[in-house]
């Protein structure tokens, strides 16, 4: 992909809106309470949670990108190639992985789908392969067989609206239109248009990209850095149940966690399940992907209730073995430095670690434990 492509991308997506696996466990009561005073409304909406089972597949897209809507100009890239979807995080979710060829050369996308059911609504978080930065994502829901989701960003450094639009959705075919405004949303100028064909008889191993079908020889050694986690692990995880009050109350819990390579190595996908006689029961989804640029792994999190990320991403390196992703984020009413970190024992055991400074860095206090023991014959 050429670097003006990239950079329409980057500028496009705007600035990352994620949020961390620390911020997911110290809001969980929160999150309980919005959900209880949401139920009445949420009642009298229909469940969505099947609205892009029509998406599961794979797909011949041919794609049409108009570089500046608001030009009165026809100039447009054309772009064809193979859009692949299948369902993550026990059906909760959708994973897109996008292949494309044009004029500039090869380009890579993925994107995650997210149902809130307490909302009834979709999210759209996009990752571009050049750039790796996660969207804004684009919130919405269908109405009549119509999907449309929104998100604010900026074009050219002025704000604007992005709607991304489902059509003429039918059992082999569909249309994906994503517009651009500038005037509050009267009105609307598409930037990218794909006409979706589904492929017939399709190997089931191509629903899953394999590393002998893609980059994975080239992978260079922080590319492979998270090689050591793939697979299924018993995990038992201990909280302090409230960081930064000089309390010693720890919860346990119990559970699995299940770690799959995806987009040709480039990110994997973990999906936690544990319970606890305190914390009962907990399910998260934990996406982390390489940057090839800056050489840095990214990290963010979802939960089944919430069905979108939220605002930070942790960003950080490995060195000897061990990563630290880092990232601000306000923690009950103050900004603290968070970092989460994650290390290879050895081949049957791994650690990871969250921790809250509110001394810019100087002290830590340790507030998440999880100790992994592989199951093997898996």
């Amino acid at each position: 992909m050429s670097d003006s492509f990239g950079a329409w991308m980057s500028e496009k997506r705007g600035a990352m809106n994620l949020v961390r696996l620390a911020t997911v466990f110290l809001v969980a009561t929160s999150w309980a309470l919005v959900a209880d005073a949401g139920a009445q409304a949420g009642a009298a909406l229909r469940d969505g949670s099947h609205d892009f089972d029509f998406n599961i597949g794979v797909w011949h897209t041919h794609i049409r990108r108009i570089p500046d809507p608001w030009s009165g100009s026809d100039k447009s890239v054309v772009l064809d190639g193979t859009v692949t979807v299948r369902k993550v995080f026990d059906g909760r979710a959708q994973l897109e992985e996008i292949e494309a060829d044009g004029p500039n050369g090869h380009w890579e996308g993925m994107t995650l789908f997210l149902y809130n059911p307490e909302a009834h609504q979709w999210s759209q978080s996009f990752i571009d392969s050049k750039m790796a930065t996660l969207n804004s994502p684009e919130i919405g829901a269908f109405h009549d067989g119509r999907g449309e989701l929104f998100s604010s960003d900026t074009f050219n450094g002025k704000a604007i609206l992005v709607r991304a639009v489902w059509s003429n959705i039918a059992p082999d075919a569909h249309r994906f239109e994503e517009s651009f405004s500038n005037d509050g949303g009267k009105t609307w100028a598409p930037a990218f248009i794909a006409e979706l064909k589904r492929e017939k008889e399709v190997a089931a191993a191509k629903m899953v990209r394999t590393s002998a079908e893609t980059i994975d020889g080239a992978r260079d050694e922080a590319q492979r850095a998270f090689d050591f986690d793939l697979g299924k692990w018993k995990t038992h995880s201990s909280r302090l149940l409230h960081p930064l009050t000089g309390s010693k109350e720890w919860v346990d819990l119990d559970g699995v966690s299940v770690v799959k390579k995806v987009w040709g190595g480039n990110a994997n996908l973990a999906e936690y399940k544990a319970d606890g006689p305190v914390a009962g029961h907990l399910e998260l989804m934990a996406l982390r992907w390489f940057n090839p640029t800056t050489h840095e792994w990214n990290i963010d999190f979802a939960t089944p209730t919430v069905g979108t990320f939220g605002t930070v991403p942790g960003v950080g390196q490995f060195k000897n073995g061990r990563v630290d992703f880092y990232d601000y984020e306000l923690i009950n009413g103050r900004s603290v430095l968070v970092r989460f970190s994650m290390w290879r024992i050895d081949a049957d055991r791994a650690q990871s670690e969250q921790a809250f400074s509110d001394d810019g860095g100087k002290t830590w206090e340790v507030n998440w434990i999880n100790k992994y023991t592989r199951v093997k014959d898996e």
